[in-house]
């Protein structure tokens, strides 16, 4: 456990829900193919025949039934998103070595992108007036565009007078030593990396996506389904997951309630002390 931001360090191996998600995965692939007499006759990765039975004709108004996973499934632990504190966030962007990369992480923060989505970015994909930028989402792969914060365009706009409008065809977000090269998600992830391991912190780029997203869903002047739009969420249930409260968002609260004087024990006047004495006894 990183002692800074309080994630979990990862483990040697592959985590559970990616071995869940490949078991699910090679699942699907043989029964695509068993109606049609290809593959083995008995599907390799076992069923659960009580998950079956608890999840079959199951109205989502109904509580939901506990069930055995089935073999080889490994148990997966619900994880909230994590999302980085104030004070975490202004000391990760004091790290940014260039204009580029502080335009970087500030769009990132502003709208919640995912990582490949903002790297996808050129020069056509941005409306200076509306303050949006235009994206190719992750899931349907349309072009959607989504609001980018005035401080977020001002760093973007920053960092063309810095480095030059980019080639023809080219996203926004380059290399900057030798020749102009598109900047891939690993270079990002790097320029991400280097500053968490100057502040001992083990935060990822899609924390960023979840800083954003908590910080909208617990912003008063914002409803739930106007933040599912702007994360482009197909349910509103994945976007409740960011209303959830943490220990860490409680910490100020807390030391708020330990540190609070204490109340004297007062009685109704019309209450006799002998009689209160009687019955709580004394010191009441």
């Amino acid at each position: 456990m990183n002692l800074k931001t309080g994630k979990p360090t990862l483990r040697a191996g592959y985590a559970p829900s990616t071995i869940a998600h490949n078991l699910t995965v090679v699942h699907g692939f043989y029964a695509f193919h068993q109606p049609f007499g290809r593959g083995p006759l008995i599907n390799p990765v076992p069923e659960s025949a009580a998950r079956r039975a608890a999840l079959a004709h199951r109205s989502p108004l109904e509580v939901r039934q506990q069930h055995r996973r089935a073999r080889l499934r490994p148990k997966v632990l619900v994880r909230h998103p994590r999302s980085i504190p104030d004070d975490q966030w202004d000391e990760l962007f004091a790290q940014m070595r260039c204009v580029r990369d502080k335009a970087l992480l500030s769009n990132y923060l502003a709208f919640a992108s995912r990582a490949s989505e903002l790297l996808g970015v050129g020069l056509g994909d941005i409306n200076w007036t509306k303050g949006q930028l235009w994206v190719i989402s992750k899931g349907t792969r349309a072009r959607q565009p989504v609001p980018t914060s005035p401080e977020g365009l001002a760093y973007l706009a920053a960092y063309l007078e810095e480095d030059g409008l980019p080639p023809e065809g080219m996203p926004v977000w380059r290399t900057r030593r030798g020749e102009p090269r598109p900047l891939t998600y690993w270079a990002a992830r790097r320029i991400f990396q280097r500053a968490c391991e100057v502040l001992g912190a083990n935060w990822t780029l899609h924390d960023l996506r979840h800083t954003a997203a908590k910080r909208m869903a617990r912003n008063p002047e914002l409803k739930l389904h106007e933040v599912q739009t702007i994360l482009r969420h197909a349910h509103i249930s994945t976007t409740e997951l960011y209303t959830a409260v943490g220990l860490d968002d409680l910490l100020d609260k807390l030391g708020a309630y330990y540190a609070r004087p204490v109340q004297p024990v007062s009685w109704p006047t019309q209450y006799a002390a002998d009689d209160i004495e009687a019955v709580f006894g004394a010191g009441q």
